[in-house]
């Protein structure tokens, strides 16, 4: 190895070591773009980050990408020997799963298209359940009368189902495969390919006031009463 090899693979080496340590001290995952304000110059995080999750591979603690991010996450053959408190992970109905996996692959997908492929209402506390697990999330408006709300998977579903995005959710072939389908499967059954986060050409960002109609902001109006 020449002495601008070894210079090279000594300032990698150290760069691995930061990015450790960036990922490791961080309670959510870390983006890569954070990364890259830290890193030393000249360092491609891409090729920094695929050293690293090679070098945890093997290990209790494996590095895994979520969408855009990293974190570090017990392997998955490792992790039926920790328990978690009773309670920490609420256990979804039947019809939370039925929504929720609406959602990841139909998604964007507003509360009537759900009800038109469930065959049934959805009750708000269904949602509501999804939205305060974290796991779905307000895309934007339909471009259609009513401008209805459409509905889309959160970075932390990727995290908590380990999927790097959200077209690593599995095909027709492979629910079949998993036993999660019947053998009798209607001939014109289709399962979408997931889409990504960018809003489609019908859809409109979700502003201010969408928010507070929603119910999740304060009014401005009101918010500056209270303060007086």
């Amino acid at each position: 190895m020449t002495a601008a090899e070894t210079v090279r693979e000594a300032m990698l080496s150290e760069a691995e070591r930061i990015a450790e340590a960036l990922v490791f001290a961080s309670a959510e995952p870390v983006t890569e773009g954070f990364l890259a304000d830290r890193l030393p110059k000249g360092v491609i995080v891409p090729d920094i980050m695929a050293r690293l999750k090679a070098r945890y591979a093997s290990r209790g603690v494996n590095l895994v990408q979520v969408a855009d991010c990293w974190a570090f996450r017990t392997a998955a053959d490792l992790s039926f020997q920790l328990r978690r408190d009773e309670g920490e992970v609420r256990k979804l109905s039947r019809a939370a799963l039925e929504v929720l996996a609406i959602i990841a692959y139909h998604q964007p997908v507003t509360r009537a298209e759900i009800e038109d492929i469930r065959g049934v209402q959805t009750s708000k506390g269904t949602l509501d359940v999804l939205l305060e697990a974290g796991w779905v999330r307000f895309r934007g408006r339909r471009r259609t009368p009513g401008r209805p709300v459409t509905f889309g998977t959160t970075r932390d579903f990727l995290d908590h189902f380990g999927l790097e995005e959200i077209r690593d959710l599995p095909g027709l072939e492979e629910l079949k495969g998993a036993g999660l389908l019947s053998g009798r499967i209607p001939p014109t059954l289709s399962i979408p390919s997931p889409r990504d986060d960018d809003l489609t050409e019908d859809e409109d960002p979700i502003t201010q006031l969408d928010l507070e109609e929603l119910g999740l902001l304060t009014p401005r109006g009101e918010e500056a009463e209270d303060h007086t």
